[in-house]
């Protein structure tokens, strides 16, 4: 008998077992009577290394990948909870995917790709994916705080030539598609952040906004979204995070990151879009300085399993309405 559209799945990967990964999650996972709807231990799969198991027996199903005692390297113990999870998620046991942060060195030297995105994509055969930072608020009535990463870990000097027309397209699409699909937006309001100071101020600092944008934008025109742009970056994140647009397409991983994590540090969580399963992450890194101390703040931590709960939620329910009549579809 199918699942109903609020007995969502999950499976929580611990990342690097020698990070906050762990403590985060457990801490997250231990507030789970707090969600809406509370999480139960029949519905969250929590996968990691050996040593952490003692962390989460009894609470949750823990299901073990071996490191730490077993003598496995750091990061190929967070690269087999992570395939297991996608193994798990691409076999419809799981809705969606929890990470806790993982050492890209760690990974690489494990012969994994050196990020959770660039792996995701790979090892689920998505065609494309996309980086985006949200902060849903705080139910206070501030505005949500959502930025995409139309590039993410590569070297700043190869920014301006991988940021070209299809690029922004595709990924303002992709943007567009989750926030009508999982997010319930029907005509979600985008802004496209410049590459070049000014937006070039009419070429004086740059062509690209000219060159890229300009075209990108017109290929966009009759898409059922908004797309606005290009806007410099040194407003777009202001008049985004004060509700004037639902999301901003910035073009480089700092330019975004900087912006969201100055306005949304502890509340942060990354979704990777794209995938055939919703996966959130916290916005902080493994964090060995503090590893251990139990001092660990899990904001993040929580908001990511609260955020994955509710989007995979939004797509059961979808996928149930689906099911009973024909939905329009999504340019």
């Amino acid at each position: 008998m199918p699942r109903g559209p609020r007995e969502v799945q999950l499976a929580v990967t611990l990342g690097d077992p020698g990070g906050i990964g762990p403590e985060v999650a457990a801490k997250a996972l231990a507030a789970g009577a707090r969600f809406d709807p509370p999480l139960c231990a029949d519905s969250v799969r929590v996968i990691g290394p050996v040593e952490c198991a003692g962390d989460f027996s009894g609470s949750w199903r823990f299901e073990a990948v071996g490191g730490g005692a077993a003598g496995l390297h750091p990061g190929r113990a967070a690269g087999m909870a992570i395939e297991h999870a996608i193994e798990l998620a691409l076999a419809g046991e799981v809705d969606a995917i929890v990470t806790a942060p993982v050492h890209k060195p760690g990974l690489a030297a494990a012969g994994y790709h050196p990020g959770h995105t660039e792996m995701l994509m790979a090892l689920s055969g998505a065609a494309e994916a996309g980086m985006l930072m949200c902060d849903e608020g705080d139910g206070t009535g501030t505005a949500p705080k959502r930025v995409m990463l139309a590039t993410i870990h590569i070297p700043l000097a190869e920014v301006a030539a991988s940021v070209d027309k299809a690029l922004l397209v595709s990924q303002t699409r992709l943007l567009g598609a989750a926030l009508r699909s999982d997010w319930g937006l029907a005509a979600p309001r985008i802004a496209l952040c410049a590459l070049n100071p000014h937006a070039s101020d009419n070429g004086m600092f740059g062509t690209e906004e000219r060159d890229v944008y300009e075209p990108a934008i017109a290929a966009l025109d009759g898409d059922p979204w908004h797309v606005t742009g290009p806007v410099p970056a040194d407003t777009v994140f202001v008049r985004a995070f004060s509700g004037e647009f639902d999301a901003v397409v910035a073009p480089y991983h700092d330019v975004g990151m900087a912006a969201f994590k100055t306005a949304a540090f502890g509340r942060g969580v990354n979704v990777t879009l794209g995938l055939p399963f919703i996966r959130t992450s916290p916005d902080h890194g493994t964090a060995f300085d503090i590893a251990g101390r139990g001092v660990a703040d899990p904001s993040s931590m929580v908001e990511a399993v609260r955020l994955a709960m509710r989007l995979a939620g939004a797509r059961r329910a979808a996928s149930a309405n689906t099911s009973r009549a024909p939905a329009a579809p999504i340019r």
